[in-house]
């Protein structure tokens, strides 16, 4: 079995292509990976990096991001940084990963630099080699100095491969560690559950430095022997151009970037069908039914909605392939870990109660770094409480209304953003929607929405409200809709509900 990225690169056919990107430049195939995976580690550990060192990195989207992770996964901890963070959030993050280096593209103008210099962090630079095949890489270590690692070699399934921090929305972020097994699990489940094999070709347009696009197209696709193109970020604009460039068979987005390429399909109907996708994956947010139905008349592909989060090395459950139903608005059924629903005592519920979701699995982080407080919350009798709220159907499709922290107390009312969202997305002028908690004397909270209308579409404030009113119990229906060309997101695409009155001077 595989458990480790040194198994994992020596398996399936060196020759089979692995990690290419846009722009007409040759693929790196599984042989020049494993190789260049292999060159990375000795010259790591020559600088006494090795195993369970942690190395920062700070790349822009594309196949060097994706080739570097995977090198410095299979002999050390890789921990990739946000390239858009501020100096101010590099400090936060260099000093509480206190890694032993910092790898940065040779050139490349990036804060982090001066942080590093600040703290004390030798920096390794990274050359593209971009007459070569994509992805391909070498690394200049000469600005560091340093006696033989502890733990030379390969790393080993126990090991520590990864290290991210949690999105830190209502405290300070806590690092979660994964290792070689969590993330080769994971890569596993998400390989079976869209039955990737060689043939299958992956458009990446998730950031490289978030478990989705590291995970689901990066990790899973290579898992599988299949190939990712890496792609410089996402591009509405240019998203049907690589579709029909690279023409993959698959392509995996948060439920705000499938709602972009939907705004911009009116002008690429034809190149939809034309793509021939196998299927289309959706994940790290709930998709609406009416974006997924959208899709799927749009690329004649199936949509499957997964569920996943960084604590358990990406996905917990998935929607099953057709035949099998999807459900639209379920996160399917567990694909990976195991899945139950907790009461606040800890106590596991009967299908059809809704709790708290928890898991258990070979995918689960084993707990936080250095942080007995958040462990003891977050792990009940062995099992990882996820602070997501849900139930099971009688089919034992998983569905989720909503994070526990984001559900809004109205006067002792507890309303789900989730059941609000979707009541709003049925009506014909709304593209977008994300209902949240708005401050209020009395109650404590009330119901209030954020809105992007349809390109030509127009509603007013009252004809949303009347609408909801028809279909939701009258406590949960917004007394504020605002309007905006475009809702606040975070760094990897997720519509942000917690604070969002404050971001748009509601809160005052």
């Amino acid at each position: 079995m595989v458990t480790t990225f040194r198994d994992l690169l020596a398996a399936h056919d060196p020759g089979l292509a692995a990690i290419g990107a846009p722009g007409g430049r040759a693929w790196l195939n599984r042989g020049g990976l494993k190789q260049l995976a292999e060159d990375v580690g000795r010259a790591l550990n020559a600088v006494g990096i090795g195993r369970e060192d942690r190395l920062a990195y700070v790349l822009a989207n594309g196949p060097e991001a994706a080739s570097l992770f995977f090198s410095v996964a299979a002999c050390a901890t890789a921990a990739p940084l946000n390239p858009a963070y501020r100096a101010e959030e590099f400090r936060f993050y260099l000093d509480d990963l206190k890694p032993r280096a910092l790898v940065l593209e040779a050139g490349a103008e990036s804060p982090a630099r001066a942080v590093a210099a600040e703290l004390g962090i030798g920096v390794i630079e990274l050359i593209p080699l971009r007459e070569q095949e994509a992805g391909a890489f070498r690394l200049d270590t000469s600005a560091l100095r340093g006696a033989a690692p502890a733990r030379p070699g390969p790393a080993e399934m126990e090991d520590v491969a990864l290290v991210l921090h949690t999105s830190g929305t209502t405290a300070r972020p806590k690092i979660v560690p994964l290792t070689q097994g969590n993330l080769t699990a994971s890569a596993r489940h998400i390989a079976t559950t869209l039955a990737l094999s060689p043939a299958d070709r992956c458009l990446n347009i998730m950031p490289l430095f978030h478990i989705h696009g590291l995970m689901a197209a990066v990790t899973a696709s290579l898992y599988a022997g299949a190939s990712v193109a890496c792609t410089p970020g996402f591009n509405a604009f240019r998203f049907f151009d690589w579709l029909a460039e690279i023409k993959p068979s698959w392509y995996t987005a948060v439920p705000t970037m499938h709602q972009a390429i939907l705004l911009r399909a009116q002008h690429h109907r034809d190149a939809a069908r034309r793509a021939g996708l196998r299927l289309i994956r959706s994940s790290s947010a709930s998709l609406p039914p009416q974006v997924m139905a959208e899709l799927e008349a749009l690329f004649a592909a199936p949509v499957i909605e997964s569920y996943g989060m960084t604590e358990a090395a990406h996905q917990m459950a998935s929607n099953p392939l057709p035949p099998k139903p999807r459900k639209p608005g379920s996160v399917g059924l567990p694909a990976g870990p195991e899945i139950a629903i907790m009461d606040e005592a800890g106590n596991l519920l009967p299908q059809g109660a809704a709790g708290e979701v928890v898991i258990r699995g070979p995918n689960v982080t084993r707990g936080y770094a250095d942080n007995p407080e958040a462990n003891a919350k977050a792990f009940t009798k062995g099992w990882f409480r996820t602070g997501d709220q849900g139930y099971f159907d009688p089919d034992g499709y998983l569905f989720l209304t909503g994070r526990l922290k984001e559900l809004i107390n109205r006067g002792g009312e507890k309303v789900s953003p989730i059941e609000v969202d979707t009541v709003l997305m049925d009506h014909p002028a709304v593209a977008q929607v994300v209902t949240f908690a708005l401050p209020h004397e009395r109650l404590g909270e009330e119901v209030a929405a954020a809105v992007v209308l349809r390109e030509g579409a127009n509603a007013t404030e009252q004809e949303l409200r009347d609408f909801a009113a028809a279909r939701l119990a009258a406590f949960k229906v917004p007394r504020k809709i605002v309007f905006l060309k475009e809702i606040p997101k975070g760094a990897t695409g997720k519509l942000q509900r917690i604070g969002l009155a404050q971001k748009l001077g509601l809160a005052g």
